[in-house]
């Protein structure tokens, strides 16, 4: 099956899963994913939280030396009773997880099934694809 439609595929499995998954009711990627963060998203969500700039990234960012920026705490920060407290100012790796909508799965395939056991709606897309697909 040529790259194309392995994406379609995967879009319209995740189209049916996604909607019955409550997130809220797990919140495993906020309690184990790293999340990288852009400097946008730092002035963003320092504004939202009435902090400067400065101290939001002194009290919440871990920066490399290539200058990548990730939250510097496994699990967020902003989780709370499996809620993110910041959801609508959220990073945009947090809003694009489990990222299926995304183009060119297969070259996704090892990063997405690295979370296969800790994501309820990367599991059942998978094992619907599995399905669809007569993996053996």
């Amino acid at each position: 099956m040529d790259a194309s439609k392995v994406d379609q595929l995967v879009q319209t499995i995740n189209q049916k899963i996604e909607p019955n998954v409550d997130c809220t009711s797990c919140g495993a990627c906020c309690r184990g994913l790293m999340i990288n963060v852009t400097e946008e998203e730092t002035k963003s969500t320092a504004s939202y939280l009435s902090l400067s700039h400065e101290i939001f990234k002194e009290k919440f960012i871990e920066s490399s030396e290539q200058g990548v920026m990730i939250m510097n705490t496994i699990p967020c920060h902003f989780l709370s009773e499996n809620k993110c407290t910041i959801y609508e100012n959220r990073f945009n790796e947090c809003r694009d997880f489990p990222h299926l909508n995304k183009p060119n799965f297969r070259d996704r395939l090892f990063g997405t099934l690295i979370h296969y056991g800790i994501c309820p709606i990367i599991y059942n897309v998978i094992e619907e694809l599995k399905v669809i697909t007569r993996f053996k």
